[in-house]
């Protein structure tokens, strides 16, 4: 299984027998939605419908879409979405956004769309078990880093892979991701292509990894 990042809270995950695209951003952004003609998925799951996170017209490949909770079986994918906010106020200013558990190769990835508090016990079991975490960690309309540490310790994942922070071009005000990082306890911030694991992820300590935005890499050549 191989998680590839695209900016903002777009996600790459491809299985053995499937791939699945979290969150593609729209126009406006100030990220390039024209992607390669090759990012085409099987699954989209998209969090809540707010521009930078339901561009479905960015993915090809016909994929199916999942958008609120429920559980799905896609492909060999089974996915679980749960019922968030997206905001503290239990949704009054900002609305409900949907936390997705998707299990593909054996291997569970969380993606915490554009959270904006800590967890329930509730909302802890329906996701259950965590492999990696997908997380946002700039503020802005969803957690910042302080809070973002706090629910990746409630979850206690064995990698947690940041998003939706500040990225060369982006038009939102998010803040930089060394602030997570130092949350967490690491002193430099160093990214990586890509994540690729093949079978269970082993190991007592939880990961903290960065990966290279592809968009944003574009972004900063045009």
């Amino acid at each position: 299984m191989e998680i590839s990042y695209l900016g903002h809270s777009c996600f790459k995950i491809r299985g053995r027998d499937a791939s699945v695209v979290t969150d593609p951003f729209g126009k406006g952004l100030g990220l390039p939605t024209q992607v390669p003609s090759r990012f085409t998925a099987d699954i989209v799951t998209i969090s809540h419908d707010h521009l930078g996170h339901n561009n479905l017209a960015m993915v090809g490949g016909d994929p199916h879409l999942v958008n609120g909770p429920g559980e799905y079986e896609i492909r060999g994918v089974n996915i679980q979405g749960v019922a968030a906010y997206h905001d503290d106020a239990q949704g009054v200013r900002l609305g409900r956004v949907t936390l997705y558990a998707i299990a593909i190769d054996d291997i569970v990835v969380a993606h915490l769309g554009d959270l904006g508090h800590s967890l329930s016990e509730e909302q802890l079991a329906r996701l259950g078990a965590v492999d990696i975490l997908l997380i946002p960690v700039g503020g802005g309309n969803a957690l910042a880093a302080t809070q973002a540490a706090a629910v990746a310790n409630q979850l206690e994942p064995k990698v947690v892979i940041p998003m939706h922070y500040n990225l060369p071009g982006l038009k939102v005000e998010l803040d930089d991701p060394k602030h997570f990082a130092s949350e967490m306890g690491l002193e430099t911030v160093n990214y990586e292509p890509r994540f690729a694991v093949s079978g269970k992820i082993t190991g007592d300590e939880m990961k903290v990894l960065f990966l290279e935005a592809r968009a944003a890499q574009t972004a900063a050549v045009v």
